[in-house]
């Protein structure tokens, strides 16, 4: 009777390490480390990168990488070289998740998952448009500048507008109104193209990604885009990839939470938009306004728009202290994160917080609190969405397109 053959941990190293291994003499390339580079990683958040020895434990433990060329053990190579054109073209460096169990179970503390974590940032920073905010948004010594941006905008136009006196400013019924400290035109302007710079700048930075993965993997490009992307769709908005993690298996719960709260979030936006706008547009046509749609703010509690507001920014309480939550709780593990990681995650929790306390404060009717809590929630909202493309929330954008490539070339497992 034939044996059967089982395959042993020490056997899935040796086959892991033959399978990440240099190129062969024929295939061998002339590598320089770019000292540079090594630098920038180990500043961003890889400080143990030397440590590694490259004994494969990492890609052996990765629920996530694809048996074909896994990650991270030839990311580490690459990052220790100095290496930049084979990390920066590279969709594993995104569809790695920062499980964490890599660094887990890494022998010499190493730390594959903030190494990655770090290129990741690199990786922003070497696609964003304009460059300078790139590199700004990774630096803390830039903070103060970012912030002062949109402080300054924002006074120029209370300036403007005659509102700086915040005791005064009431709406015709008497009542603290945020619309009647900045009318919605003036939120308009300021907002919307904001927002439009953060989408062309992130479709450019994404578009250079794409064809640098093209060019750097060579890989052929199959089956339908349309139903690629339809089925990248569906796993990120699943987060099943979270639950093949084992040492940070519970972040599935708080990205979830946190995830749908800003889509619940963006609801509301458009929502209150059709109040705000609705009328004005339905009378320009000709038609007689629907009396649900109640113009400007502030709209009652009873109103189904501040159902869905309330609900998402509880959500996003709870969401987001998960995340610091977690991150506290695995940090001997998984590793504490960096500045470019917790900047991210305060500039949610100002948001999530000065959102909730402005309107409980509005409704105590107290004017002056009110009004400087809404200002701060403007100001983190700008920051929010005017770096995107240069934050950790850019994250969300590349990692989506590292799988709709990775699917599309038939990457995966």
């Amino acid at each position: 009777m034939e044996q059967e053959k089982v395959e042993t941990p020490e056997a899935k190293v040796k086959e892991t390490a033959i399978e990440t291994a240099e190129p062969k003499k024929d295939d061998a390339i002339i590598a320089s480390p770019d000292l540079k580079f090594v630098n920038e990683i180990i500043k961003g958040g890889g400080e143990s990168l030397k440590k590694c020895y490259q004994c494969a434990t990492c890609s052996v433990v990765c629920n996530l990488t694809p048996d074909s060329k896994p990650f991270p053990r030839k990311e580490m190579i690459h990052a220790q070289w100095g290496m930049k054109d084979k990390l920066f073209g590279n969709p594993d460096i995104w569809l790695c998740h920062q499980c964490s169990d890599c660094t887990a179970y890494c022998p010499r503390g190493a730390k594959p998952g903030e190494v990655l974590n770090a290129v990741r940032k690199l990786s922003i920073e070497n696609y964003s448009v304009p460059r300078f905010l790139g590199k700004a948004v990774g630096s803390p010594g830039a903070l103060v500048l970012l912030f002062a941006i949109p402080v300054a905008i924002l006074l120029a136009i209370f300036a403007g507008l005659g509102h700086l006196n915040l005791e005064a400013i009431r709406n015709e019924a008497g009542k603290i109104a945020y619309s009647a400290l900045l009318p919605s035109i003036y939120i308009d302007s300021v907002y919307v193209p904001i927002a439009l710079f953060a989408v062309i700048s992130l479709a450019i930075g994404v578009c250079k990604y794409w064809k640098d993965m093209e060019r750097a993997t060579g890989l052929a490009l199959k089956g339908n885009i349309a139903s690629t992307i339809t089925a990248t769709i569906w796993e990120i908005l699943e987060h099943k990839r979270f639950e093949k993690c084992n040492i940070t298996k519970d972040r599935k719960i708080a990205h979830f939470l946190v995830f749908y709260s800003f889509i619940g979030l963006a609801i509301t936006t458009a929502w209150a938009v059709t109040y705000l706008y609705g009328p004005g547009l339905m009378k320009l046509f000709g038609m007689k306004p629907f009396s649900w749609m109640l113009g400007e703010s502030p709209y009652p509690l009873t109103d189904p728009v501040k159902w869905i507001a309330n609900a998402s920014a509880l959500t996003l309480l709870v969401g987001i202290t998960l995340v610091i939550s977690n991150r506290l709780k695995n940090k001997e593990k998984a590793g504490k994160g960096g500045y470019y990681d917790w900047l991210f995650i305060y500039i949610v929790f100002a948001i999530m917080a000065t959102g909730i306390l402005s309107e409980l404060v509005r409704l105590a009717d107290i004017a002056i609190l009110a009004y400087i809590i809404y200002f701060a929630h403007l100001v983190v909202v700008f920051f929010l969405f005017a770096y995107a493309p240069f934050s950790k929330m850019a994250h969300m954008v590349y990692r989506a397109t590292a799988m709709v490539f990775a699917k599309y070339t038939e990457r995966e497992t």
